[in-house]
């Protein structure tokens, strides 16, 4: 008998069925005077533990491995991010766009406070350089199949599926883990792949080679250390042989007055709105609750972000003091109250009573 992998499986499901046992495999060497280790080592694969083989589970991953992907192929895809013609860059941007278009491997951590643009900028510099990108978003519960992938069941039966990293990988793509920080131990299943080693797929027996270009780059809150004064709560700790395979880690910090400005100038007017000296008190109000901000004189900051949700809401109302309202409302009374006072400031023609919907009452028996 020719000495194969398939012939001793074949073999020993007609003799035993499916799941056999040491015992079975000692009786079929015995009986055919063959080595049991060789032949143990020959089906090795199949083995589900201590002295136990499952006989079908090679040929159930050969068979779901060949079947169709449970969704469209991502290769059928464009992955790359649309240019935002709005996008104005600042800060850590031109150096992550640098070791993007360098195409070599070398994993980058963006960390900064929320809403200050971390990860569109990093979407806007692949959507320059027309590289494709995979963005995660990580939580608490983010396992190894939601990374690497795993079976599906389509159509009745099992199929396996590639995860955002192995698509990532196999495409030379920029791989966006977005929030990191909310992430708990089981990312640590991408270890070998922040060392640019690839990924060995244990479920279906394939190893995964980098292609060219392939890169990583992880935005947080925090710098995986979690978060002493509960403002991200649910950040984690994060494992420290974890972090020291990002090489290198940018701070990233809300953009100047003047480059804000221009963010909302270009926001407002791509939503029909062009008023200079709005976006302008608007800017400076931002830069005055992050000063009170490191002053520890307010618990809040105006973020980019927020800013931008503000000119929505005017574009939209046509009403500033409704639209500011709106954009402080998710705050807690008294920050909303500071912030309101802090714009008021500014804005000498600032009336909060318009946002409320309050009108001035005119009482014509009054003495003039």
């Amino acid at each position: 008998m020719a000495l194969s992998a398939d012939n001793i499986i074949a073999t020993l499901k007609d003799l035993y069925g499916s799941n056999v046992t040491s015992g079975d495999i000692r009786g079929f060497c015995a009986s055919r005077d063959l080595n049991y280790q060789t032949v143990t080592n020959k089906i090795a694969h199949c083995k589900t533990g201590r002295g136990q083989w499952n006989l079908t589970v090679r040929e159930k991953i050969e068979q779901t491995y060949q079947s169709s992907p449970a969704v469209i192929p991502a290769q059928e895809q464009n992955l790359i991010p649309e240019k935002d013609d709005t996008f104005v860059k600042f800060g850590n941007f031109s150096d992550v766009k640098k070791i993007i278009q360098s195409h070599l491997f070398y994993p980058i951590f963006i960390t900064g406070l929320s809403g200050n643009g971390k990860t569109f900028s990093v979407e806007q510099a692949c959507a320059q350089l027309g590289r494709e990108m995979i963005r995660v978003n990580i939580t608490i519960e983010t396992d190894e199949d939601d990374l690497i992938g795993g079976f599906r069941l389509v159509n009745g039966e099992t199929v396996w599926h590639n995860g955002p990293v192995i698509e990532a990988l196999e495409r030379g793509a920029i791989l966006l883990l977005d929030e990191i920080d909310l992430a708990s131990n089981k990312i640590l299943c991408l270890q070998s792949i922040l060392e640019g080693k690839g990924v060995f797929l244990k479920k279906i027996g394939k190893f995964i080679k980098p292609s060219f270009g392939f890169n990583v780059v992880a935005t947080a809150n925090t710098k995986g250390k979690g978060s002493d004064d509960g403002r991200f709560i649910g950040t984690n700790v994060l494992n420290e042989a974890f972090l020291e395979r990002f090489p290198v880690t940018f701070e990233q910090d809300y953009p100047s007055v003047a480059i804000e400005q221009r963010i909302l100038e270009g926001i407002s007017l791509d939503l029909g709105v062009e008023d200079r000296d709005f976006c302008k008190r608007l800017c400076d109000w931002a830069n005055l609750s992050r000063i009170a901000f490191k002053k520890q004189t307010l618990d809040e900051v105006i973020s980019t972000r927020r800013l931008v949700h503000i000119i929505q809401a005017y574009s939209i109302f046509g009403n500033k003091e409704k639209a500011i309202q709106m954009g402080v409302n998710r705050f807690d009374d008294e920050t909303k109250a500071q912030f309101i006072d802090l714009y008021d400031k500014l804005d000498a023609n600032f009336d909060i009573n318009v946002a409320r919907g309050e009108e001035t009452v005119i009482d014509e028996n009054a003495v003039v």
